[in-house]
């Protein structure tokens, strides 16, 4: 009686293991770093569409010994605008925060830069506009900016140019001092307050007339840095796009304790990276200055070790990160849309012959499903659910920089492919039955687990990863890897666990998916925390039905419970933080506690609703939701009876909904999470579907005898028959 005590409550015991290892894998962070140097002044010099290929050591001199001296960095310019125009970026620069000039949508290029100036005295600017755009981000965007934050920091600020004027005015609108062009010697100038924004000019067009623009913004930079006050640091930044084509855009640091390393920030956690409104909190920190509360949301930047000492290595070739985002954003689109228009296909192809197999049964129905067939629709099943992990693969080649990136991608992706069915296909064990299903979720999490451990490398500015062009997201696991890396691990512990004994399942459902929940959460690899809550639910869900039976309230109890731990657990630790360190998280708690949740649950509802209606995954989720539907609830679906017998599977199947579902509501990507999930498992689990339709069909009807409820009746050709099944 004991022992089938402990047996009963045995998977409860491993929810709270589960939970108590995941708040422990949580709450380890890794170490901020040291501070910069202090400086005395610093000076702002902002070019909008400044971009590193513009520099070279002959035509831009200034520019490229400031970046061989300081420290660099690809600067990703998202603002509170889907396009951050000049005006968007500087004001985005001003307030610390993602701001907005109006709400206006550009459908080319961006208009020029000429905001309303006018001078009261000889010594400073106002800037017309300031209070209504102040008002505009306060009640119309859901980030909380501030426009003027920076300069209302610091005691006095200096303005050269209309654009640093935007940057530099205070929220009601003044400029401590502005010049519209730098004088002769700018010396006086530039010392006369511990922050000055020079505007640089706008880099525009192409060809001759791009390379003179850059040519006079070197030449106004070469001015600057001459008549530079001492202990003074100077960062150039790239501040906006100049159209539609979203970029990544320079961005170099140069002073004591700044020379030749790579810039990063805690908001984006990837050396040689950051975002715009990262520049105002390091300002300050430069400065010894506080930051002003709850107004800022980028993290100050710091500079590390390990770039290349020759300058073009490090921003050209295979580094080209800016052109390498790009060519991502252009195929990762087309990539999604192919995807599910295959997917969709091979669904529609499925169904009759998911009908067939059904049908079959008994030695007077019709002939099942011609072998020739599944020998074409099993592989073909396989290579759907392979087409992201080796997507992802795909990156492991320089395919970006080929003349017809499009191209190149699909045929290495096609390579990855084959390989990857070749290998499910050739294995002694592919007659198992769960075997392709299991074989494909496991390649699947793996290649997303490896990548993991390698830094994200595939994923950053991958297809089937994320661009850092839209500065959402720089490192760890994205919504696309999280799909799939969760699901392949559920799937793949499901499988497994219908090799050992039913009291044994929940421990193999336990242990893998605990390992997928500290890959997932932890600061050193997938840095999702809330990603990390959402597969902790879902373990928790799969393990306490792995054995067997439906999800009862029992232990629907226990899943929660271990979630809410997993919850509490972190998000106690995340608040013990201080705030310029806490996680999203944390952030999000404090903003609550303050009464200020409002703009943040704004931020993830139009997130969510931008995802549902922008992305292809969407359609994958659809139709790979409704494919699962068909197989569970109609009578030739094959779901009933996969999951019967193996409830395993079943277990890991609702687990893995409950996880990608959790996840990409409450990260801001609706169903991109389970689209990618979706397209990873669903074609293989309607190739097991086939297979145990066939297999339900080794048995011996009577004749006259219908299928009953479970699918169509068919009656027996000879009348006499028909009689006397009638009676």
């Amino acid at each position: 009686m004991t022992r089938r005590r402990l047996r009963s409550w045995l998977p409860y015991l491993l929810v709270v293991l589960a939970a108590a290892a995941s708040v422990a894998g949580l709450t380890v962070r890794p170490a901020t770093g040291a501070a910069q140097a202090r400086a005395d002044y610093v000076i702002v010099a902002g070019a909008p569409g400044l971009r590193w290929d513009d520099l070279d050591p002959q035509r831009t001199p200034a520019l490229w010994q400031q970046a061989v001296r300081g420290s660099v960095g690809w600067l990703s310019v998202r603002s509170g605008n889907r396009t951050t125009c000049p005006v968007d970026g500087w004001l985005t620069l001003g307030a610390g925060n993602y701001a907005a000039w109006g709400g206006r949508r550009v459908t080319g290029s961006c208009p020029p830069l000429s905001p309303a100036l006018t001078r009261p005295d000889d010594l400073g600017a106002n800037l017309t506009e300031q209070r209504s755009v102040v008002d505009d981000n306060a009640e119309h965007s859901p980030y909380g900016a501030v426009p003027g934050a920076l300069a209302e920091s610091v005691r006095c600020s200096v303005a050269v140019g209309p654009g640093a004027a935007v940057a530099a005015a205070r929220p009601f609108g003044r400029v401590d001092r502005y010049e519209p062009v730098l004088p002769a010697d700018p010396h006086a100038l530039l010392s006369s307050c511990v922050l000055s924004v020079v505007d640089l000019g706008t880099i525009t067009g192409t060809g001759a007339a791009r390379q003179a623009a850059v040519a006079r913004a070197d030449a106004a930079l070469a001015k600057v840095v001459a008549a530079r006050p001492e202990r003074s640091l100077v960062v150039v930044a790239g501040v906006s796009d100049t159209d539609t084509t979203s970029r990544l855009h320079v961005a170099i640091v140069e002073g004591p304790g700044w020379a030749g390393g790579w810039l990063t920030s805690a908001g984006t956690g990837r050396d040689g990276y950051l975002k715009l409104v990262d520049l105002a909190p390091t300002v300050l920190a430069a400065l010894g200055r506080p930051q002003p509360e709850k107004l800022f949301t980028g993290r100050s930047v710091t500079s590390v070790p390990g770039r290349p000492a020759d300058l073009a290595a490090a921003m050209g070739g295979r580094r080209d990160a800016d052109r390498q985002a790009g060519a991502q954003q252009r195929v990762a689109g087309r990539f999604f849309t192919v995807l599910a228009a295959v997917q969709l296909l091979l669904f529609a192809l499925a169904v009759p012959m998911l009908v067939r197999a059904r049908r079959h049964a008994g030695p007077t129905g019709p002939a099942g499903v011609p072998r020739r067939w599944l020998a074409i629709a099993e592989p073909a099943l396989i290579v759907g659910a392979l087409a992201i992990p080796a997507a992802l693969l795909a990156d492991t080649v320089p395919w970006w920089r080929a003349d017809h990136p499009g191209l190149v991608f699909g045929l290495v992706t096609a390579v990855f492919t084959a390989i990857g069915t070749v290998a499910v296909r050739i294995s002694p064990r592919y007659g198992r039955t769960l075997w392709p299903l299991g074989a494909v979720a496991a390649i699947g999490a793996a290649v997303v687990g490896v990548d993991l451990l390698t830094g994200a490398r595939l994923q950053l500015n991958g297809v089937a990863g994320y661009s850092t062009v839209l500065g959402n997201r720089y490192a760890g696991v994205g919504s696309v890897g999280l799909g799939v890396f969760v699901t392949g691990a559920l799937v793949a512990a499901g499988c497994a666990a219908q090799w050992v004994r039913r009291p044994w399942r929940p421990v193999i459902v336990v242990l893998v998916g605990g390992v997928a929940v500290v890959m997932v959460g932890s600061p050193y690899l997938g840095a999702d925390p809330v990603g990390a809550i959402a597969v902790t639910a879902g373990v928790c869900v799969a393990a306490a039905i792995s054995t067997g039976g439906w999800l009862t309230f029992p232990r629907f109890a226990w899943a929660a419970f271990a979630g809410l731990v997993v919850t509490i657990g972190f998000a106690a630790v995340d608040l013990r933080r201080p705030a310029l360190e806490q996680g999203s998280l944390g952030r999000f708690l404090s903003a609550l506690a303050d009464g200020a949740g409002g703009p943040a649950v704004q931020r993830a509802a139009a997130a969510n609703g931008e995802a549902l209606l922008d992305s292809p995954l969407t359609v994958l989720a659809v139709v790979g939701g409704l494919m699962l539907a068909f197989c569970r609830y109609s009578p030739w679906g094959g779901l009933n009876r996969l999951f019967g017998l193996h409830p395993a599977v079943r277990a890991a199947t609702a687990g893995a909904v409950v996880a990608t579902l959790i996840a990409g509501v409450l990260g801001g990507s609706a169903l991109a999470v389970a689209g990618a999930a979706a397209a990873t498992a669903v074609p293989t689990a309607v190739l097991v579907a086939l297979r145990v339709l066939d297999h339900a069909a080794d048995r011996t009807r009577a004749d006259g005898e219908t299928d009953g409820p479970g699918g169509p009746g068919l009656a027996p050709p000879d009348p006499v028959l028909r009689r006397v099944g009638a009676r």
